[in-house]
């Protein structure tokens, strides 16, 4: 991609917000959502909004490129672009400055496009709109922007549809359509929040590079502190629709003035942080002793420690191990539509959950963690292997005994998005678990849902809302407190916290961690975050292409890794080499 010859110098203010205010009419009144907010971003530069769900931040930005939704106005102040002021701007000059001069990512790709639509007709869709294609020489631009854009294989990609895309893939095409019409601003909505560590170095890399060399300013939304502090070089952080502090990247995060920015930067996970339930040290994962798991060839290691195989799990008053869960020679194979060769998803996966632990699952999109966390719930049927659930063969649950299973083991899903019924209260969301199992009376169920919003620090006020009213990250506390509703033994938590900020995230991982304190709770916990499973668990597996690569205790294969595939996990973390003062 060329860079445009309108471009203004760098340093340049491109955009001047100035004592913005946004209003939303709810069934309870008017709501002041952002409130004298002031900022501003140079061409060229990477300005990074942070703050927990409903401080403003998506607010701000969607007030920028004139996507507030039907409820909602800006009410005071102006948004300059190169001298011109948005504010109260007709839709007719709204469309073209969308796309053509601000650009949008937004937050999660699977919603925002189209399912029906092959990815290459939605972006020539963009370009046509814009006049940047002719009919004759769209589809040459489309696989253009789609090679730009770090896609391999442009001209068969642009024949598919989202659903055929991993995650990351998916990304890549919004990153591809915001960019599309080389515009002199990208608003990056939680760009990378859903992909794992690999994948989200990848992008942002590539984002990087894209609009280096176009000159883009970025506009980068995001409750990920270290994202912040290594991509952007000016951080603006909100609170309850204000600004409380704003200045260098670094400055900011190493030497916070405020307490609300403080509170943010301590609540921020780390690989470097100290467990939320410092315990026992142990070394392995019960039933994978660690001397099993070899490591890959993938680089030199020829530094790597020798293995240990010394295991400390949990035990019965007859001191054998007390395991919830016991998965043994677990795999998934899928057949393949016009191939003769089967996808081996799960490849042979053994391990065990002690009553009152947590294990966790690691690795890239694809590498199998979310395929054995489904085949546990019983949602996939494994092709062979054992998973025995408090001795029981789950295969052979049934009737009651499967009914009794399914009140015992819960799960918590990825997408907050997608798995709350749009159609239901929140109460109703909450309740309903309570009602079909028949727990309590009325006055109880609804006694009990109120102490679980309290719980997920949601006010009562929410009862009557539906999700479509709530932030990515509240929505997500819902499905944790319907989850922990039944008052299950084992939760299997799928990505639990990547839609959460920061201050959330440290409260739900508290919150999970009293539960099992208090009443026993074990967790199996799926997440591509490295930095909060080393505050979450007790021991990691490490998943590649459907088999463990490696297997120990959250403190072993966080100072002490030994498979290069684990290392280059960690490696990926972003701010990881930087020093944030927690």
């Amino acid at each position: 991609m060329a860079r445009s010859t309108e471009r203004l110098a760098a340093g340049t203010p491109l955009i001047q917000v100035r004592d913005l205010a946004v209003e939303f009419q709810t069934i309870e009144g008017p709501v002041r959502a952002v409130e004298a907010v002031d900022f501003e971003l140079a061409a060229g530069e990477t300005l990074a909004i942070v703050g927990e769900s409903g401080s403003g931040k998506s607010t701000s930005a969607m007030a920028v490129i004139g996507l507030l939704p039907g409820n909602g106005k800006v009410t005071r102040g102006s948004i300059m672009l190169e001298g011109e002021d948005l504010v109260g701007a007709p839709e007719s000059v709204m469309r073209g400055v969308r796309g053509r001069t601000i650009g949008l990512v937004p937050q999660d790709p699977m919603s925002n496009l189209n399912p029906v639509t092959k990815i290459g007709k939605q972006i020539a869709e963009t370009l046509l709109a814009h006049g940047l294609a002719t009919r004759k020489n769209v589809d040459a631009r489309v696989i253009e922007t789609l090679e730009a854009a770090g896609l391999p294989n442009a001209a068969e990609r642009a024949k598919q549809y989202p659903h055929e895309f991993s995650g990351g893939m998916r990304q890549r095409a919004l990153i591809a359509i915001g960019l599309a019409c080389n515009p002199k601003l990208l608003i990056a909505d939680e760009p990378t929040s859903a992909l794992d560590v690999t994948v989200q170095k990848t992008i942002l890399d590539q984002l990087d590079r894209m609009t280096g060399e176009l000159g883009t300013a970025v506009m980068l939304i995001t409750h990920d502190l270290g994202l912040a502090a290594e991509r952007a070089s000016r951080v603006v952080v909100m609170n309850r629709g204000r600004i409380v502090e704003q200045g260098p990247a670094r400055q900011i995060l190493e030497d916070p003035q405020q307490p609300y920015t403080q509170a943010l930067v301590k609540a921020a996970p780390s690989v470097a942080a100290v467990r939320l339930r410092p315990e026992v040290f142990r070394t392995s994962v019960p039933g994978v002793p660690r001397a099993d798991i070899t490591p890959r060839d993938e680089g030199t290691d020829a530094e790597a420690p020798a293995a240990t195989t010394e295991r400390v799990p949990a035990t019965t008053a007859d001191g054998a191990p007390d395991h919830i869960l016991e998965v043994e020679g677990l795999n998934k194979v899928y057949k393949v539509r016009g191939s003769k060769e089967d996808f081996r998803a799960v490849s042979d996966v053994s391990f065990a959950i002690p009553r009152g632990e947590t294990v966790a699952i690691v690795g890239e999109s694809g590498s199998g963690k979310t395929t054995t966390a489904r085949m546990i719930l019983k949602v996939v049927e494994p092709t062979s292997g054992e998973i025995r659930f408090d001795g029981q063969d789950v295969a052979k649950l049934k009737g009651r005994d499967l009914k009794q299973f399914r009140q015992r083991v819960q799960p918590i899903f990825q997408d907050p998005y997608s798995s709350l019924n749009p159609m239901f209260s929140i109460e109703r969301i909450i309740t309903e678990p309570l009602e079909f199992y028949k727990r309590g009376s009325a006055k109880e169920r609804t006694a009990r849902v109120r102490q679980l919003l309290d719980d997920v620090a949601l006010p009562q006020t929410m009862l009557r809302r539906y999700p479509s009213e709530l932030s990515g990250g509240q929505r997500q506390r819902v499905a944790i407190a319907r989850a922990l509703a039944l008052s299950p033994d084992l939760i299997v938590c799928d990505e639990p916290v990547s839609a959460l900020d920061v201050l959330v995230q440290d409260q739900v991982l508290t919150l999970l961690r009293d539960l099992q304190r208090e009443y026993g709770l074990s967790y199996l916990f799926i997440s591509h975050d490295l930095a909060v499973v080393r505050l979450i668990s007790d021991y990691v597996c490490v998943m590649k292409d459907g088999a463990l690569v490696e297997a120990a205790s959250s403190e072993e294969i966080f100072t002490n890794p030994r498979d290069p595939y684990t290392r280059r996990l960690l490696a990926s973390i972003p701010g990881n080499e930087l020093d944030i003062a927690v």
